[in-house]
């Protein structure tokens, strides 16, 4: 358990990571290596809650973050991944396990003979609509005192990070 404090600006703060990056910089500046360690703190928060949520009803987080997808059309796996930021093989595995549970279903497609779309099941969408509720309201719970501002301007902070990532990738793949 992370116990926080507040600097003299009211904002939150590890003291534990504030002091651990205070000697690996050797005294320098840690904003932006404390507010990266703030950033995955706050992700894997996330991740447990959603496993949590997820796992007490028989799927992953990514199983789900799947049949969400599905939800709105069929798709093949590779696009499944690319949307989904992880590898084809990682898919197929989770497909797999959608298709067990009765979520999914492998079709042909209709345009290429050697490919397959992965589509919801009438199951899926019952799974996915019994889950929802319960999901708003437990990110309603973990975003309580955030205005819609404050999730807004978040929102466009983590995907800017992500966004320098991907930057910094192709930078260092570059050279």
């Amino acid at each position: 358990m992370n116990d926080f404090a507040k600097d003299p600006d009211d904002r939150l703060y590890s003291p534990d990571v504030r002091g651990a990056l205070a000697e690996f910089t050797r005294g320098e500046d840690t904003g932006v290596l404390e507010a990266a360690a703030a950033v995955r703190t706050a992700a894997r928060s996330l991740d447990q809650l959603r496993s949590h949520g997820t796992d007490s009803r028989g799927l992953s987080p990514g199983a789900l973050d799947l049949l969400i997808r599905l939800s709105g059309s069929q798709a093949n796996i590779k696009d499944l991944a690319a949307s989904a930021g992880v590898s084809s093989r990682n898919v197929t595995g989770l497909v797999d396990t959608l298709e067990r549970a009765g979520h999914a279903v492998r079709v042909p497609d209709p345009r290429d003979r050697r490919s397959v779309l992965v589509r919801i099941t009438d199951d899926g969408r019952t799974w996915l609509e019994e889950f929802r509720r319960p999901s708003q309201l437990a990110m309603a719970a973990l975003f309580r005192g955030f205005t819609a501002a404050e999730t807004t301007q978040l929102r466009h902070l983590c995907l800017r990070l992500a966004e320098n990532q991907q930057h910094l990738a192709r930078h260092l793949e570059a050279r």
